[in-house]
């Protein structure tokens, strides 16, 4: 599913939303999850998941290209993880 496709479906669940304020919602909502990820706070959906972030430590790395050996520093990187009603509806696909 892309963005557009869930401002249509938000759309057509709220009639009385316009494609604009719908899409101002969904933006708005994407915007808020960013932000609280990139602070380092935790983020929870009840009956769908959580978002977050894990630290990587620093590593030793390949470049493909040349085969050279590089060091890649250490980061926080994105990270979600299914609620139990979210992966039970996979699960049962």
């Amino acid at each position: 599913m892309t963005k557009s496709e869930l401002i249509d479906r938000v759309c057509g669940r709220l009639e009385y939303l316009t494609r604009k304020d719908a899409e101002v919602a969904v933006n708005t909502l994407f915007d808020y999850l960013g932000e609280q990820i990139a602070r380092g706070r935790r983020v929870e959906l009840r009956g769908f998941g959580s978002f977050g972030t894990k630290a990587r430590a620093a590593r030793r790395g390949r470049n493909p290209k040349t085969g050279e050996t590089v060091e890649v520093p250490a980061k926080e990187v994105p990270f979600f993880r299914a609620g139990k009603s979210l992966r039970n509806q996979v699960d049962q696909g």
